[in-house]
Order: structure tokens, then sequence, then C-alpha cells
């Protein structure tokens, strides 16, 4: 899923790069250039995140969406933050490039989701999900 994303998202970054050039100068076209590709960075961290959590435990992916999502967006702030104190950047480019990146990557995994992919995603059984297992109607009749 992740990797579906890199492309397009490297031409995002570039196209962002030359409007922000065209309308504002190289702050602007870098700030934009940046504010997609932190976009692109926070998805793919996600993405890996999630991969991980899915060979662990199904607490462990609820852990990483509820967790996770927060803070990711506070180093995407933080980011902005630390970039803010640099002469030549734009906050406004750079937060109008990275907030709609953010939802079209969530639209397109979504979609993509919604499509069926990420199927590999499923987490392993749990130990306690074996054990609350409802026996097969050919066990029930058998003394252990």
């Amino acid at each position: 899923m992740v990797r579906r994303a890199l492309l397009p998202g490297a031409a995002a970054a570039v196209l962002a790069f030359v409007l922000g050039y065209v309308f504002g100068g190289p702050g602007v076209a870098w700030s934009a250039f940046l504010g997609i590709a932190v976009a692109v960075a926070n998805f793919a961290a996600g993405g890996w995140a999630l991969g991980w959590a899915a060979t662990v435990s199904l607490a462990t992916i609820q852990l990483v969406v509820l967790v996770g999502f927060v803070v990711r967006l506070g180093i995407v702030v933080g980011i902005m933050a630390l970039l803010s104190l640099t002469e030549w950047f734009s906050a406004a480019a750079f937060g109008l490039a990275v907030a709609p990146a953010w939802l079209a990557l969530m639209i397109f995994e979504s979609a993509l989701v919604a499509r069926g992919l990420g199927q590999e995603l499923l987490p392993p059984e749990d130990a306690a999900v074996r054990a609350v297992r409802v026996p097969e109607p050919s066990d029930r009749g058998a003394r252990p």
C-alpha cells in the first residue's frame, strides 16, 4: 500500500515545489515540497507501524492505530514548529501542502482497503481466541 503511494507522492512533491516557486519564490517552494514529503513520510510510517503490529497481536494493532495517529500528528506539528524558526519557511505553504496531501493519502488508503488490499495485515490468532473457541460438533460428546 505504501509502495503504491510513493511515486504519486514524489510527483505531488515536485508539483508543489514548482507551483510554490512560481507563486511565491524559493522559500514557499521548499515549504510546499516539505509539506508533501512530510505527509508521505507520515503515511509510510503509519503503514510500517501497522505492518509490524499485525505480526504481534490485535491489541498492538489497536494501540498503533489509536496512539500512532496522535504521535505522528504531533511529529508533523513539531517539524512545522522547528521549520518556522528558519527565515525562509512559509507556514502557510507547508500547511496548504501537508493538509490536502494527508487527506488525499487517507482517501487513497481507504479506497485500497475497500478493494481488499491490506488483507495481509490481518493479525495472527491470539492465544485467548484459541482458548475460547467453540468445539466442533464432533468434539462435544468426547471427553478430554
